[in-house]
């Protein structure tokens, strides 16, 4: 098996495909790309789809591996804590009774590979930690049809390379991921979120006064709708006892009362074609992240320092303020989705530091520039 034509809808923000190959074995994968190599073909991952849009488009597009082939889970250590996961597996297919992957997505149906690839995160990143950090072992493919396995559950490490760091976040620009270990956590028996409310200049105040509790939160989140109030929702996980007394001090802390999820929790806020900006900052910063921008609807989380933004109208001159402001802040701010005209007025990514390191790397990995060319910073 290797490719088949593609269709009208194989297309990557907008570069239509040629071909379509979908690999259900790491072995079948190295063959198809081992293949695609000696043709010279440009290549694009595609997991569940959901994040296409994102970046730039490629400068050239072949190939597209479609990973729906490569799902299911490969093994569950429930004593050990970990599980190894093929990368086409949908996020909301886990279960892992009572344990669980602490991986949200802020897509649905978003697969665990475009998960990793693309570095998405949800609110419970306070708590267990961003994606990269979940990870423990990975298998991917090189663009020369190599396999290469690091982290645990070894069988042959990559000298040098931690690629579970490497590959998440690199926007399938490196090689594809095949397999994924990752550590998993206990479910909590109990949970409860506790909302307050406050305009954006008392936004401070009141995350300190969250801090000064140390209810140890799993996460901290806020929603900010245009030029209204702020909306902070707190979640703590435990035993019901602890969870209660938690919640209750929250509820005097911000004034407000334990609830349901909001509907907005662990959602974008932008439409699927809208501008999207993902916006970080040091944790002291973010209220006057929040005031840079007063007509811009802003959610995400304020325990990690990640928010997003939807910029609606007036958008170059919106996104250098949010840019501005982020700089001050001891962050960055990256456009991660735009409609196509757009993209042509703004630059998507902004400043980078360590810019070229990562074109080392991209070198050292993807020699011939082939995997999902110009997608990522820089034009890498």
């Amino acid at each position: 098996m290797r490719w088949q034509p593609a269709v009208d809808g194989d297309v990557v923000a907008g570069r239509p495909a040629r071909f379509v190959a979908a690999p259900a074995t790491t072995e079948e994968a190295s063959r198809i790309l081992r293949a695609a190599a000696e043709q010279d073909l440009a290549v694009v991952i595609r997991g569940g789809g959901t994040k296409l849009e994102w970046g730039m488009p490629p400068r050239r597009l072949d190939l597209i591996v479609d990973t729906h082939r490569l799902s299911g889970v490969v093994e569950h250590a429930a004593g050990d804590l970990i599980t190894v996961v093929r990368a086409g597996t949908p996020l909301g297919d886990l279960d892992f009774g009572t344990q669980q992957l602490a991986l949200d997505s802020p897509l649905p149906g978003a697969t665990v590979g475009g998960a990793v690839a693309a570095g998405t995160s949800g609110p419970r990143r306070l708590h267990y930690g961003a994606a990269r950090d979940l990870i423990i072992g990975m298998t991917v493919v090189r663009p020369d049809g190599t396999v290469a396995r690091s982290g645990g559950k070894v069988v042959k490490n990559v000298a040098g390379y931690d690629l579970g760091k490497l590959f998440a976040g690199s926007y399938g620009t490196l090689g594809l991921i095949t397999e994924c270990a990752f550590r998993l956590h206990p479910v909590p028996p109990e949970r409860a979120v506790v909302l307050g409310e406050a305009p954006v200049a008392e936004v401070g105040a009141l995350l300190a006064a969250v801090r000064a509790e140390q209810v140890v939160p799993s996460a901290v989140e806020v929603d900010r709708t245009g030029s209204g109030p702020v909306t902070v929702a707190v979640l703590v996980e435990g035993t019901a006892a602890g969870v209660r007394d938690r919640a209750a001090r929250l509820e005097k802390c911000l004034s407000g009362a334990t609830g349901d999820l909001p509907p907005w929790w662990g959602t974008l806020p932008w439409p699927p074609d809208g501008v999207g900006v993902k916006l970080t900052a040091a944790l002291s910063k973010l209220p006057s992240l929040l005031a840079a921008a007063p007509e811009v609807t802003i959610r995400g989380s304020a325990g990690a320092g990640v928010l997003y933004a939807h910029v609606s109208s007036d958008i170059p001159a919106t996104i250098a303020r949010l840019r501005t402001a982020t700089t001050r802040a001891g962050g960055h701010a990256v456009v991660l989705t735009a409609p196509e005209p757009v993209r042509q007025r703004v630059d998507m990514w902004g400043p980078v530091p360590a810019l070229d390191l990562m074109r080392r790397v991209k070198d050292r990995f993807d020699p011939g520039h082939r995997f999902a060319p110009g997608r990522f910073v820089g034009g890498i």
